[in-house]
């Protein structure tokens, strides 16, 4: 597909096709919404007018994708088996529908040789319109003086029970007046229940209430709960035990960047 073919519609039908039967979601956005929030290091360096597209995981992506990626022995090893398992679904969809294509797909998991993301996960899902991203700053007289509280995504039907994944940037492809910025979602608009968000995220987010801020239409299933309630060290001991990878796997459990993110949006 030539770059002069590609438009915010074909790209999002294209990705909807491949994607959303395994359980994710996507949300285009210009590169120049996202830039304008945050300090000029942490800009992507693209042109404001640059399409990108955020993609999340729902709650199906767990058995639609994850477990079937582990059944039909997928798994390599080394890395976290949900970033492989997203990583193949990802670059699957965008060598299928976009041969040739300039994209840049930055994993929520990756980081710079200076240890910052290669993207911000929340900034880009707020400004696609994907999910509210509340912080501290959001809240009105706040009960927290000077103490760091870390912000949170919610999104309209899933509430917390959902991950940003990946930021796909297509490097070719500018777009006009023809997308125009949404609003996120303020699923929690009153001073008390973001209150309640920021401190149930904060300080007692191994509980998961966060998640149910909002009344989810779908929430994670028990097999999925057990899995990212179990440390990541663990994991791999449990997808044995279930019968999704061989016993005599003598491979070192992987680690992950990504488990503050599992922690918060796993």
């Amino acid at each position: 597909m030539a770059a002069s073919d590609v438009s915010v519609e074909s790209v999002r039908g294209l990705l909807n096709e491949r994607l959303t039967n395994l359980g994710f979601e996507v949300y285009p956005l210009k590169i120049g919404w996202y830039n304008s929030v945050l300090p000029p290091t942490l800009h992507l360096s693209y042109p404001d007018d640059t399409l990108a597209v955020v993609v999340l995981s729902t709650p199906a992506m767990f058995e639609e994708a994850f477990l079937p990626f582990l059944e039909q022995r997928c798994y390599q090893g080394l890395n976290d088996p949900i970033d492989q398992c997203v990583r193949q679904c990802i670059t699957s969809a965008v060598s299928q529908c976009f041969p040739g294509e300039k994209v840049d797909v930055r994993y929520d998991y990756e980081l710079l040789p200076s240890r910052k993301p290669k993207f911000l996960a929340q900034t880009a899902a707020h400004v696609s319109g994907a999910a509210f991203y509340y912080q501290k700053a959001d809240v009105t007289e706040q009960p927290w003086a000077e103490k760091k509280m870390f912000g949170v995504c919610v999104h309209p039907r899933f509430g917390g029970w959902f991950a940003i994944r990946a930021l796909l940037v297509f490097g070719d492809v500018t777009v006009g007046s023809e997308l125009v910025q949404p609003v996120p979602p303020d699923c929690v608009p009153s001073r008390e229940g973001r209150i309640k968000l920021l401190e149930a995220f904060n300080f007692r987010w191994q509980d998961w209430s966060y998640r149910d801020i909002i009344s989810p239409i779908q929430t994670y299933s028990q097999k999925q709960r057990d899995y990212f309630s179990t440390p990541p060290a663990k994991r791999l001991a449990l997808l044995r035990a279930w019968g999704y990878l061989p016993s005599d796997n003598n491979q070192p459990e992987p680690t992950s960047d990504t488990q503050s993110q599992e922690i918060g949006h796993g």
